[in-house]
């Protein structure tokens, strides 16, 4: 190969480099990759942003779907898996966790809902009063599992291996991405695609 084409692919494979790693969406430090896999499929970072308590940092997070949209109804009801990417900010424990999921679920859902949610809102809650302190920079990862339900990964660890329904997983994006959200910059940021 004569050394001005190498150079010039060597420029080339530098400039693809640095472009993949600016790719990713970077909140105060915590990047956000444009993939992420589940289930064997590629999925795309839709949007990615804080929830923020009053004026205290929680976490950050990533929303990462088969096809990017705005809609949030789209969004919730699409088919196939889907994932929340969350990174503490700072220290929480499990039973803080299932405690604030509750919560955004109970706001975002009629009773006639939640009673036929109850069940697997109780071992979700259950599961997650098992993690017992999280530290920050701990990463929580919510996957929805075609044919398995909702797959919980804590700091690499599956913590909780499959709650069936994709009505589950739907009524856990309503947190977020519902009529009440938990933090309504956050929801204007995962419905960003970027």
């Amino acid at each position: 190969m004569k050394p001005t084409l190498r150079l010039w692919l060597s420029g080339l494979a530098l400039s693809l480099s640095t472009f993949a790693a600016q790719a990713a969406v970077s909140i105060d430090g915590i990047n956000f990759q444009d993939t992420a896999q589940v289930a064997g499929q590629n999925l795309q970072l839709n949007g990615a942003g804080k929830r923020v308590r009053v004026i205290v940092d929680v976490y950050a997070m990533g929303l990462y779907v088969p096809k990017a949209d705005n809609s949030a109804a789209a969004l919730m009801q699409g088919p196939g898996p889907r994932s929340v990417r969350i990174v503490l900010m700072r220290d929480l424990t499990g039973a803080d966790f299932a405690e604030a999921m509750t919560k955004g679920i109970e706001q975002n859902h009629s009773d006639a809902e939640l009673a036929k949610l109850k069940t697997r809102l109780d071992d979700l809650g259950t599961a997650m009063k098992a993690f017992g302190q999280l530290r920050k920079g701990a990463v929580v990862q919510m996957n929805q599992v075609p044919g398995t339900g909702l797959q919980v990964i804590v700091n690499g660890e599956t913590k909780v291996k499959g709650i069936p329904g994709d009505d589950f997983y739907t009524a856990l994006l309503r947190i977020w991405l519902g009529d009440k959200p938990a933090d309504k910059d956050l929801k204007k940021a995962l419905l960003s695609n970027r």
